[in-house]
């Protein structure tokens, strides 16, 4: 059975690498084409073409996945199966193509969070447990009938970041189950609920603002669904009153009745940074200005003071 597998970042991964050690035969890779990318503007490869010029995995890497030369260039590969993870969205040209059909991995337990951000999405939303889920792509993205799901348990204080990482190597080994149900024929495929479907749209920087009108654990949650990238942050004026730019790295929370204003900044200037908000207060642990680099709160105020009375916007 020949396969091509289609994926871009990190998370990707432990995927290809367990069909490659299980000895399945990937015999072409696509992922996006290198680009310049940090201060250097260094040409970067995806983690997934890395990983697959040291297998000796033929890549292809199309600008536009309807280009007539990608498109005859993935023909000739001949494949039965193809698996995305973490990859584009597939014209029905690509994902109609193997005979067994293209099968993607997504970071949620399907109908729950389609779209473009799962993983953080299930957290800022306060859940208990999220999953990752195998099934057949159609037209609609992430309506396709699912194979197979896992669910996967969210700390109370778990970051995105943690939880991406169990979500890869938890969806690594559902991968390998999918493809071994398609070659024994026994892929048995079930219709989604779309009445159970949630939307987890793109992150976009609006997202990211923290509203201190907000309760302690919607703002934890915000902060965790965001953390380590993109990070939420918060604006508030220096003592020359420009405008500053903060994210929020890690914070606990401390539910308590107050009469303060939300917003409003505790702090030593020395030891500890906490923020007032509806029902509580939310104790920065880790921070960054914008420019810096990431610091905890006590590093942070050795080197920075905040003007007294700040309140953040």
């Amino acid at each position: 059975m020949k396969i091509v597998f289609m994926g871009t970042p990190e998370f990707a991964v432990p995927s290809l690498d367990i069909l490659i050690k299980n000895h399945y035969n990937v015999v072409g890779v696509v992922t996006v084409p290198d680009k310049p990318a940090g201060r250097g503007q260094q040409i970067q490869e995806s983690a997934v073409k890395k990983f697959a010029v040291a297998n000796g995995i033929k890549v292809l890497q199309p600008l536009k996945l309807k280009d007539p030369v990608f498109i005859s260039e993935l023909k000739n590969l001949n494949a039965d199966l193809q698996i995305v993870v973490a990859f584009r969205m597939l014209p029905e040209e690509v994902w109609n193509m193997p005979r067994l059909g293209t099968y993607n991995l997504h970071g949620s337990l399907l109908p729950k969070y389609r779209g473009a951000a799962p993983i953080n999405w299930a957290i800022i939303n306060g859940e208990r447990e999220t999953g990752v889920t195998t099934f057949k792509l159609k037209h609609e993205i992430d309506t396709g009938n699912i194979l197979f799901s896992q669910k996967v348990s969210i700390t109370d204080s778990m970051s995105v970041g943690e939880l991406h990482d169990d979500l890869m190597k938890v969806g690594a080994s559902l991968i390998l189950k999918t493809v071994k149900a398609i070659e024994s024929g026994h892929a048995d495929l079930q219709a989604q609920n779309d009445l159970e479907a949630v939307h987890a749209p793109k992150i976009f920087k609006e997202t990211c603002k923290i509203d201190w009108n907000k309760t302690v654990d919607e703002i934890h949650n915000l902060i965790r669904g965001l953390s380590p990238y993109p990070g939420a942050f918060i604006e508030f004026k220096d003592s020359l009153g420009n405008v500053m730019s903060l994210k929020i790295i890690t914070a606990i929370k401390d539910k308590s009745e107050h009469s303060d204003t939300n917003g409003h900044l505790l702090t030593d200037n020395k030891t500890y940074a906490n923020v007032v908000c509806k029902d509580g207060y939310i104790c920065i642990k880790e921070l960054q200005l914008q420019g810096k680099k990431k610091m905890t709160t006590a590093e942070f105020l050795r080197g920075y003071k905040f003007p007294e009375g700040t309140v953040f916007a």
